[in-house]
C-alpha cells in the first residue's frame, strides 16, 4: 500500500507493505539486520557498504533507469519486542520501520517507510511520475520478499 503524506509538499511518500515469511521472528529478525546479506536474497540491493558500527549505505536499483544511494542510520533494534527503525539519509529521506509477530510457523513483517524524495530526478518527476514510481517500489517489494523467502528457506535447509 502506498500514499502520499498529507499536508507535505511532493516527494513525500509512505510506504506500508506485509511480508509473511517461513521461518521464526528470530530467523527473520537476524535477516533483516545483517544489511550486508542483503544483495544475497534482494537483487534490487546491488550493494551494500559499512559506514561505521551503525550506519551502512546501499546503492538499489530496479527496473527504472537510476539507481538510489541511502544511508541507513539504525535507530532502534530490539529483537525482544520485534522492532527495527533505521534513518534514512541521501536519494530519500526519512525513516523505515519494521514489526515482527510470530504468526503459526512464521513471521510477519509489517514495514512502514515514510521518505522524502530527495534525488534532483525524482523530485523534478514527482508530479507527473508518481504513480510509475508508486509501481516500481510496489515490484521492489515484491522482489525482497520473494527473495527474502527463498533465503530464510535456504537457511534452514
Amino acid at each position: 500500500m502506498t500514499d502520499s503524506l498529507a499536508g507535505r509538499g511532493g516527494g513525500w511518500y509512505r510506504f506500508r507493505d506485509t511480508w509473511v515469511l517461513p521461518a521464526s521472528p528470530k530467523a527473520v529478525f537476524d535477516a533483516v539486520v545483517d544489511l550486508a546479506a542483503y544483495p544475497l536474497w534482494w537483487r534490487d540491493v546491488r550493494s551494500v557498504s559499512q559506514v561505521d558500527e551503525d550506519t551502512a549505505e546501499l546503492v538499489c536499483r530496479s527496473r527504472l533507469p537510476y539507481a538510489l544511494t541511502v544511508r541507513m542510520h539504525r535507530d532502534r533494534q530490539d529483537e525482544r519486542e520485534g522492532r527495527v527503525r533505521v534513518r534514512l539519509s541521501g536519494d530519500l529521506e526519512g525513516m523505515l520501520a519494521g514489526a515482527l509477530m510470530a504468526v503459526g510457523t512464521g513471521t510477519r513483517l509489517e514495514i512502514t517507510q515514510e521518505v522524502e524524495a530527495r534525488k534532483p530526478l525524482l523530485r523534478k518527476l514527482d508530479r507527473v511520475a508518481r504513480p510509475i514510481f508508486r509501481i516500481n517500489h510496489a515490484l521492489m517489494m515484491r522482489r525482497g520478499h520473494n527473495g527474502l523467502r527463498g533465503y530464510l528457506g535456504a537457511s534452514a535447509g
